[in-house]
């Protein structure tokens, strides 16, 4: 044992303890000599007293080489901590005791060494593999020194009826078993080969240290035969114990967790969810099973624990976030707490007024007529008997249901009847692309899928979780094929069979309510969590800054709008066009749509408004009189260019033109009309209004939102803790408001940066307010551009850029290291060029000089024939693919495609 040797090791922190064992296991008062890693003395030398231990335990076939970076962050003076890792009996650089130690044995032990080691407390225990499963036994057996607890990639139950990983059915498989686990060093190697990225080669051989040859890994073939694979294995009843004492645990507790896991999968994070309801979880996407290895998981670590002061005994009820009071929303007496109106109250409303014999919803088909209707009695009454149909089958608060039905009536019934039942709803559209839904499916664990049938031959084929439900009734061969249960149809009749439903369960303002993923155009879509207020806060920040109230007739082109119309009250229409690619909207749809129910508002993407004007010219009279009734028109999801505006204005020529700024966590955040955009550009021209120009002008907030800049520092970074609203200042921007997510969805370090500083939310964008209190968006922070001496942001040279006859679309990325980057102009050009690569002489030229006005130096120009945009929106440009691409260019390589 040379701990020299160790790559991130301290030779300090090595040393061995003789341990009196009490297991059943051993002779009475025999000792056994156990290997930890631990930082206690070097923190004794520096004279700094630890705010509390860690008590590590690896798994198999791991040691306590696996803790190595808690050790070292434990060290540091600003947040010093005892770190204890241990090494198990039989494992690591511990005695081989010559034993079967099952699990309660190893629990024993463990409690034997933390004894020895005089532990007093607090102490918060950390666990991998079934080494979590024995730190939790410790936890539940030392609650009186017990501060928190922390788990990765773990489990503590087997769900019935399902079979363990097919990896440890492998291992456990007697031609197998022993050969692979013992006789060869088969089973380290596969579990190394599981680190993404792969270990380097120093790494591996310290985890090989300690089990090189047979004798020495006879722990690690009785650790994987101990796995208690049904209720009739001996380990059973221990493991049975300690995930129902779980259950009772109310210490504070973190879960940081690798999904790219053959072994433990998504679907024993949820079960340990369910039992610890209370922890903070942080999914860390594309690690997996060695997520200590692929992630830094000692920042967030220690940051959790500054959070979470170490108390012993701390059984405390652990209260949750409050949310912001919603100030649309007053109670009948005008004073005292203000009423909650429920999300779906104007459907309770409309169905029992004057207006209940009216279309409330409606879906238009490929002929230009209406192909599916409800009035707004029927629509309620759907709900109803789909709320008390999905109830019978166990849907209930909590549940979590994925919905993969495109926007329209059916959608529109399940949603509501879910949020009346307390139900979490999980929407992750096909925008996302196959990788980017199945990912967020497989995150989100769903309890039940709601799906179309190619949905539901994903769900078969890429094994995503929840119990599966159509959406109208299948032949019995398809039912079989899909996994399916039953259908929204048969859930419906059955509900109708019921006695009248009683008033929704869910009376919890601050309960969950909605999952929505972010489009993933910036990096792998997040789920953002919203409460049932934040749902209804969202809903009044648009009634209250639009105008639209109940009675509005409305065209849903946009797919979150497409489920907000029966909230506010408005008669929707969705108009004949594939929702999840705005692009597919022309002209004479839209028309049709208007016509059908006489609408006056319209929604609709950005990408969608490009096509309706490139289609306007197949318009009759009829259809062009429709759109000249419609008074106004909302576009969001993406920049929107006043050119386009001015070109839409001229076919919906009655028509208010907004494009509210905002994004999946807060949406609206501001608000501008075309005649703001163009007053805003004329003084940006004009230079008469300090800071107006360089970018988008977005307007001002919505009502409710407050907004905020943190200033950008020279390395492209905003990491300033003072937010500030002065003209002109460049930086992150900061929204509060009652409609702004409650949380990120299982990603607790991405929602701490968020809400840092404290009471703002921070959105990742980069802009500036001029002198009249107008926001203009310069781009993503991801995408600022650190030259030599400047930070260059995107958006004001891209539009200058795209101002010229022969550019479509144009993206500024930074090739090169940070600091010293060259800028690059990456263009779509009119027609478009036949293959990607170096710009012509000609063209480079007027991008250079049309940047160059704008303020900014471009050191090359490349064309492609399109850009990469994101699927939803089909406007969001990807950046960070084409600055990987144009640096592989610029670099000699073969351009290929972007």
């Amino acid at each position: 044992m040379v701990a020299t040797s160790w790559p991130g090791v301290d030779p300090a922190w090595s040393r061995s303890i003789d341990v009196t064992s009490t297991s059943a296991v051993d002779a009475p008062g025999i000792t056994r000599r156990w290997h930890i890693l631990d930082n206690g003395a070097q923190l004794a030398r520096q004279g700094l007293t630890p705010i509390g231990t860690l008590l590590c335990v690896h798994g198999n076939p791991t040691w306590s080489y696996l803790w190595r970076t808690l050790l070292s962050a434990g060290s540091n003076p600003a947040h010093p901590w005892r770190v204890v890792a241990v090494d198990q009996l039989d494992m690591g650089f511990s005695e081989r005791t010559g034993t079967f130690r099952r699990l309660q044995d190893r629990i024993n032990d463990l409690g034997d060494l933390s004894d020895a080691l005089d532990l007093q407390g607090p102490v918060t225990t950390v666990g991998h593999d079934w080494g979590g499963v024995i730190s939790l036994g410790w936890a539940l057996a030392h609650q009186e020194q017990l501060a928190g607890v922390v788990l990765t990639n773990t489990a503590v139950h087997q769900p019935s009826g399902s079979p363990i990983p097919p990896a440890l059915r492998l291992a456990l498989h007697p031609a197998v078993h022993r050969w692979g686990t013992t006789t060869s060093d088969a089973f380290l190697r596969v579990t190394h080969s599981l680190a993404h990225p792969p270990l380097a080669a120093d790494i591996r051989k310290a985890y090989m240290a300690p089990y090189r040859g047979v004798q020495r890994r006879a722990g690690v073939g009785n650790f994987v035969a101990d796995i208690p694979v049904d209720a009739t294995h001996p380990s059973f009843p221990a493991l049975q114990s300690i995930a129902e004492g779980l259950r009772g645990l109310k210490v504070p507790a973190l879960m940081m967790w690798g999904p790219r896991d053959p072994i433990f999968s998504d679907r024993y994070l949820k079960d340990l969810i369910d039992r610890l309801a209370h922890a903070d979880v942080h999914r860390f996407e594309g690690a997996g099973h060695l997520v200590a290895e692929d992630r830094d998981i000692a920042s967030p670590l220690f940051q959790w624990l500054a959070g979470n002061a170490p108390t012993p005994s701390s059984q405390q009820a652990l209260s949750s976030h409050s949310s912001l009071p919603d100030p649309g929303q007053q109670s009948a007496e005008g004073n005292g707490p203000p009423r909650f109106r429920p999300f779906w109250d104007s459907v309770d409303v409309l169905a029992t007024g004057t207006a209940s014999a009216e279309t409330a919803v409606a879906e238009m088909g490929p002929d230009g007529t209406v192909s599916r209707s409800l009035t707004w009695h029927q629509l309620h009454r759907n709900i109803l008997d789909l709320e008390a149909g999905l109830r019978d089958m166990g849907v209930g608060k909590g549940s979590r249901v994925s919905l993969m039905v495109p926007p329209g009536v059916d959608l529109t019934v399940t949603l509501y009847a879910c949020l009346r039942l307390g139900a979490v709803v999980v929407v992750a559209d096909a925008g996302l692309g196959t990788k980017g839904l199945s990912r967020a499916v497989k995150g989100a664990t769903a309890d039940f899928i709601v799906g179309i049938d190619k949905a539901l031959l994903a769900a078969s084929l890429l094994g995503w979780p929840g119990r599966r439900i159509s959406v109208r009734d299948l032949p019995a061969v398809r039912r079989r094929t899909f996994g399916v249960e039953t259908s929204l149809d048969a859930l419906m009749r059955r509900g109708a069979a019921r006695p009248a439903a009683q008033s929704p369960e869910s009376s919890d303002p601050d309960a969950p309510a909605a999952v929505l993923f972010t489009s993933g155009s910036t990096g792998p879509a997040k789920g953002v969590l919203y409460t049932h207020r934040q749902l209804t806060a969202m809903r009044d920040t648009v009634a209250g800054t639009f105008g639209i109230k109940e009675g509005s007739r409305l065209v849903a082109g946009f797919a979150p709008f497409a489920l907000l119309g029966p909230a506010l009250g408005a008669v929707s229409v969705i108009p004949d066009m594939d929702v999840t690619a705005p692009r597919t909207l022309t002209a004479r749809a839209l028309a049709d749509a208007v016509t059908a129910i006489d609408a006056t508002v319209v929604f609709a993407a950005p990408a969608a408004l490009h096509n309706v004007v490139a289609t306007g010219d197949a318009l009759d009279e009829t259809g062009r009189a429709a759109l000249g009734r419609v008074s106004l028109l909302l576009s969001a999801g993406a920049p929107v260019p006043e050119p386009l505006l001015v070109d839409v204005q001229k076919i919906l020529p009655g028509a208010s033109l907004h494009t509210p700024y905002g994004m999946t966590e807060a949406l609206p955040v501001t608000d501008i009309s075309l005649e703001e955009i163009q007053a805003a550009e004329a003084e940006a021209a004009a230079e008469t209004v300090r800071g107006a120009g360089n970018g988008v002008c977005v307007g001002t907030p919505v009502q409710g939102a407050r907004l905020a800049i943190i200033p950008l520092e020279a390395d492209g970074t905003a990491s300033g803790p003072v937010p500030v609203t002065s003209p002109g200042v460049t930086g992150e921007i900061l929204v509060s408001a009652p409609h702004v997510k409650e949380a990120y969805d299982r990603l607790w370090l991405t929602q701490q940066v968020s809400v840092n500083p404290a009471g703002w939310h921070r959105t990742g964008d980069v802009g500036h307010f001029d002198a009249v209190g107008r926001l203009w968006v310069e781009g993503r922070l991801a995408h600022v551009v650190t030259a030599p001496g400047a930070v260059v942001t995107p958006v004001g040279a891209e539009q200058a850029i795209e101002r010229l006859d022969s550019i479509r679309l144009a993206a500024i990325v930074g090739v090169g290291p940070a600091g010293t980057q060259a800028v690059a102009a990456v263009v779509e050009t009119v027609p478009p060029v036949r293959k990607a690569g170096p710009a012509t002489p000609q063209l480079a030229g007027h991008v250079r000089r049309a940047a160059h006005d704008a303020g900014v130096q471009v050191s090359a120009v490349l064309a492609v024939p399109a850009q990469p945009t994101d699927i939803r929106h089909n406007a969001k440009i990807d950046r960070a693919r084409l600055a990987r691409w144009a640096s592989r260019v610029l670099a000699g390589g073969r351009p290929g495609t972007p």
